[in-house]
């Protein structure tokens, strides 16, 4: 298969647009149909090992301008998880209380314990991207936090967190397209407001903020994935085979720590049978 996200390399200089939006030329969405289904059972399976084994924990973190396709991603990506081991955090303006801690307080309390699966739709790099752009912050505050930030995710890697952060890339055009289609969808105008609009002049300032973050903040442990997303279908199939991928060399290592926990509850009713605390059944 041809690479679907684009991996960055720590250190590496990003530049967005000189990465494609739309799928690799070949690439069609019949073609890829059953691929994805089987990516998306495996998924779910692979989350319910997670939890049963309980000793790591997975973050997925989702970025993108607006209408890139954050909330589609996680109903298509996720639609064979169960969600009693999974919940997904979204991230929106501040409160007063949370604008009165570190910028990173918020972020903390979302993060997921071992066995669990957490999605953040948004997320901490709100506050070096948007804080950035709109000059919320001066650059020796919201500069200062990349390190902040990596600090933070080498933290929850040490923990047992497997980081996986993607971003969700379109292109200017379709995103004016994806604008339009919501302001003549009655179910989906109520996501549209003025401010989108607005937002679309500063395009080139936040694919520069975007490019500076990903490029500073892309890791060993905890590494950037830019996903073309012009095209749906597409954008799925490549979170749901990178995040696999990622969890696929841990399955074994699951599965026999379920082993052992289930050779170490059958001695522990073999022994309470023996001395008459169960039945014989």
């Amino acid at each position: 298969m041809t690479t679907l996200a684009h991996t960055i390399v720590p250190g590496t200089t990003v530049d967005l647009a000189a990465i494609g939006a739309d799928p690799p030329e070949g690439v069609t969405k019949d073609a890829v149909a059953d691929e994805f289904d089987a990516l998306a059972k495996e998924l779910g399976e692979l989350q319910e090992l997670l939890f049963a084994a309980g000793r790591h924990s997975l973050l997925i973190v989702l970025q993108g301008m607006d209408t890139s396709g954050k909330d589609g991603a996680i109903r298509n990506v996720l639609k064979d998880v169960n969600p009693a081991g999974c919940r997904v955090a979204s991230f929106k303006r501040p409160s007063d209380l949370e604008l009165a801690h570190d910028f990173l307080w918020r972020i903390h309390r979302q993060a997921p314990e071992r066995g669990a699966m957490v999605v953040f739709n948004r997320s901490h790099y709100e506050d070096v991207v948007v804080v950035r752009v709109k000059r919320l912050e001066p650059p020796e505050v919201w500069g200062a936090r990349f390190d902040r930030i990596n600090e933070f995710e080498r933290l929850l890697a040490e923990s047992g967190t497997i980081l996986l952060k993607f971003f969700l890339h379109i292109s200017f055009e379709e995103q004016a397209e994806r604008l339009t289609a919501r302001e003549q969808d009655v179910e989906k105008a109520w996501k549209l407001n003025a401010g989108d609009w607005v937002e679309r002049r500063a395009w080139p300032d936040y694919m520069e903020a975007y490019g500076d973050a990903i490029g500073r903040c892309s890791t060993d442990f905890a590494p950037w994935h830019v996903v073309p997303a012009n095209k749906k279908w597409f954008r799925n199939l490549a979170i749901a085979t990178t995040v696999v991928e990622a969890l696929r060399p841990l399955r074994a290592g699951w599965l026999e720590v379920l082993t052992e926990r289930g050779g170490a509850e059958k001695v522990e009713i073999a022994a309470a049978r023996a001395a008459g605390v169960l039945g014989d059944g």
